[in-house]
């Protein structure tokens, strides 16, 4: 893993355990020499470790790059485990772009989403 020693808490990584099982979870602590960090683990190649918080060298772990989340139904979901991480100032974060979507919806429809009723083709004449 690149070595990254700007962590905050928050923060979405993935990396490598001690055991060197694969992880994937979000930084709570940072220590004070930010050598280690305490990540909680959301998916890992061990079942086990999932849910569970632990201390990782940061130097085997990486940080992911912020999305940015613009659909309801994903904002809900992230809504849901802000609560559940008890993370006030993200729920307060993710509630904020929540109401913008319903104050300000954008078209996202693409081509491929448009249906058009009936079939067009059968109303022609070939003969």
């Amino acid at each position: 893993m690149v070595e990254n020693n700007l962590f905050k808490n928050g923060d979405w990584v993935q990396g490598k355990s001690r055991d060197g099982e694969l992880i994937h979870g979000f930084v709570e602590t940072v220590s004070d020499n930010r050598e280690i960090v305490r990540v909680n683990v959301v998916e890992s190649d061990n079942e086990k470790a999932v849910g569970k918080s632990i201390w990782i060298p940061s130097k085997w772990t990486e940080k992911l790059p912020d999305l940015e989340i613009s659909n309801e139904a994903h904002l809900l979901a992230l809504i849901d485990l802000a609560l559940l991480s008890k993370d006030e100032t993200w729920f307060m974060e993710l509630s904020g772009k929540l109401e913008s979507i319903k104050i300000h919806p954008k078209i996202t429809a693409r081509k491929s989403e448009v249906q058009i009723p009936g079939n067009r083709i059968a109303k022609l004449d070939f003969k």
